[in-house]
C-alpha cells in the first residue's frame, strides 16, 4: 500500500507542528513538505505533487479558499482539507469540494475520520481491488456483460458522457466517468495524456512533436494519432524512458 504524499499549509508555525505530530500517528500519511504562505503551498504543489493538502483558510495575502481554487486548476488536483479556527467557511470550503473541513484546536476523532475519507478517496476500493487481482474489467455490450482483460486496452475516451474502451477486438461504451476508471486502474500501465484520454503505455509505439510543445502518439497495431497534451509529455516520457 503506498503513502498519502501530504503537504501541510498553515502561517502559524507551532499550528504545522501540531499537525504534523498528529498526523504522525497514521503510517499512510506522509509529509512531503509545509508551506507558511498561500504562495508558496502553490510553489510547492507544483513542485511536489501532493495527494493531500491540509489547507488553513486565514492566512494573510493569499487566504486558503483563493489557494484552493488555484490546486482546483493543476493537472493533479489534491484531496483538500481545510483546517481552521472559523466555522463560518465551511459552506464554501464545501462549495470548493474540500472532502472535510477540520476545527482547531484539532478534535483527534474528527481527524481520525478525515485520514478515513483521504484513504477512501485514494486506495482502491474492494470492488476495484477484486478487478486488480482478476485483472479483468466488466463492461457492457449489447446488453451483456462483458469481462475483458485490462492487458488487452489499449486506450479510452470520454466523449458525450460516455467513456468509450479500446481493446485489440472490440470497442466499448461505459457510462463510468474516466477520472474515476483511472483511479481504478492504478495498479496497471495506464497514464493520462489528455484530460480525456488514458492511454495503456504498453502499446505505446512512438511519439511525434507535434505543435506548441504538444506531441501525438502510434500505439502498436493502430492507425489513429492521439495528441498527447503538453502539460503531461515530460511525465509520460519519464515513466516511458529508462
Amino acid at each position: 500500500m503506498r503513502t498519502i504524499r501530504t503537504l501541510i499549509v498553515d502561517d502559524e508555525r507551532y499550528a504545522r507542528e501540531e499537525l504534523m505530530y498528529l498526523l504522525g500517528k497514521y503510517p499512510s500519511i506522509q509529509i512531503i513538505g509545509e508551506a507558511e504562505s498561500g504562495e508558496v503551498a502553490i510553489m510547492k504543489a507544483l513542485q511536489l505533487q501532493p495527494d493531500v493538502v491540509f489547507l488553513d483558510v486565514e492566512m494573510p495575502k493569499m487566504n486558503g479558499m483563493d489557494v484552493a481554487k488555484v490546486f482546483l486548476e493543476l493537472k493533479k488536483v489534491p484531496i483538500i482539507i481545510f483546517a481552521t479556527a472559523y466555522p463560518q467557511f465551511a459552506a464554501e470550503a464545501f462549495r470548493i469540494n474540500a472532502i472535510d473541513y477540520l476545527l482547531k484546536p484539532y478534535d483527534e476523532e474528527q481527524l481520525k475520520q478525515a485520514i478515513s475519507r483521504i484513504e477512501k478517496g485514494i486506495y482502491p476500493t474492494e470492488k476495484i481491488d477484486t478487478a486488480s487481482n482478476l485483472g479483468k474489467m466488466a463492461v457492457e455490450k449489447d446488453g451483456e456483460i462483458d469481462y475483458i482483460l485490462i492487458k488487452d486496452i489499449l486506450y479510452m475516451y470520454r466523449e458525450n458522457k460516455t467513456t468509450k474502451i479500446i481493446t485489440h477486438k472490440n470497442d466499448y461504451e461505459v457510462r463510468t466517468a474516466l477520472k474515476e476508471l483511472e483511479s481504478r486502474l492504478i495498479p496497471f500501465s495506464f497514464f493520462r495524456i489528455h484530460k480525456s484520454y488514458l492511454v495503456n503505455m504498453i502499446y505505446i509505439s512512438r511519439l511525434t512533436p507535434w505543435f506548441n510543445g504538444a506531441y501525438q502518439l502510434e500505439l502498436d497495431g493502430r492507425k489513429e494519432k492521439l495528441s498527447v497534451s503538453r502539460n503531461y509529455v515530460k511525465d509520460l516520457r519519464q515513466r516511458l524512458e529508462m
